[in-house]
């Protein structure tokens, strides 16, 4: 599946690419999920005769390796009406892409990013900064986000106006499927233009009275790159709440504090206030950075606040 949008799907098959839709069974047979998905392998049966575009319909979904996912924006976190809304499936590689500035960073969201990352076991995951450009300081990017290159989190540098990083993410991205999502505005059509110009995509900017993003794509797809692989561009998001994940299992999905679990005296230890804990303990070594550490417990709050038990 190389492109969703609106129930059409866009298939590449080795015959050749069709425009499809759901067979109508399998639309009743799944209610809590996205049935099909930038990514999916699917079977397809070609149609007799074209119908508005249309020229197959999909009879299977083959069972995903992986899936990036989180709770669907319009569903109700936290009741029977929440709903997993799927970012892609089989990625092969996960690059979150921030902006250096305008707009300003958010490490918070961008741990969001990695949590369903680590909840997806996607073998490889980036993080790239965009717009270097525009900060005088590098110091201060590094400041901001080199905690996660020590964690072991391969940081990319780039800028999309003057071509700094470029071949370093080029070289990241080839031979690869990769989801290549972030925040809005923060210049992922931008990157994909500087990569492989031939693309053609549009690009909106900034709006500079919210300095919040316009969403310039307004549909999921695999582009391929003439390196090999693809790169799903997808559309700016600008809220992720994990999917699936509980509150007692978050710890897990923090790479740095995942390792001092075991050594805590209370196996349910929260991390938050009981005695013997080894998280807080790491923490107060300068082993967990005092920002990862808020961040979790910010995050676990929420997800205990939304749980159903």
């Amino acid at each position: 599946m190389i492109r969703t949008q609106s129930g059409f799907f866009t298939v590449q098959t080795d015959q050749g690419i069709y425009v499809a839709q759901l067979r109508g069974k399998l639309k009743e047979d799944y209610k809590e999920t996205d049935l099909v998905a930038l990514g999916d392998r699917v079977k397809i049966e070609p149609l007799p005769i074209e119908a508005d575009q249309v020229n197959a319909v999909i009879v299977e979904v083959a069972p995903r390796q992986r899936v990036l996912s989180r709770v669907a924006p319009s569903s109700a976190v936290g009741t029977s009406a929440e709903r997993e809304q799927v970012i892609i499936a089989n990625p092969d590689q996960a690059i979150f892409v921030f902006a250096a500035a305008h707009p300003a960073p958010h490490t918070r969201m961008l741990d969001r990013f990695l949590v369903a990352a680590e909840k997806a076991e996607i073998p490889e995951i980036r993080i790239c900064v965009n717009k270097v450009d525009l900060v005088a300081d590098r110091a201060e990017v590094l400041n901001k986000f080199g905690v996660y290159e020590r964690i072991g989190y391969p940081l990319l540098l780039v800028s999309a106006k003057t071509g700094e990083g470029l071949d370093a993410l080029r070289e990241a991205l080839a031979g690869k499927i990769s989801v290549f999502t972030g925040p809005s505005g923060v210049g992922k059509t931008s990157l994909l233009n500087a990569i492989e110009p031939d693309l053609g995509r549009r690009v909106s900017e900034v709006s500079r009275a919210t300095t919040k993003g316009r969403h310039t794509t307004r549909y999921s797809e695999l582009v391929p790159l003439a390196s090999g692989g693809y790169i799903a561009d997808t559309p700016g998001i600008r809220s992720i709440s994990p999917w699936d994940v509980e509150p007692d299992e978050l710890d897990g999905y923090y790479i740095e504090i995942a390792p001092h679990v075991a050594a805590c005296r209370f196996q349910d230890c929260t991390h938050a206030h009981e005695p013997g804990c080894a998280v807080r303990a790491a923490v107060a070594r300068g082993e967990i950075s005092p920002e990862r550490y808020d961040s979790y417990l910010r995050l676990r709050e929420e997800l205990e606040e939304q749980y159903v038990y």
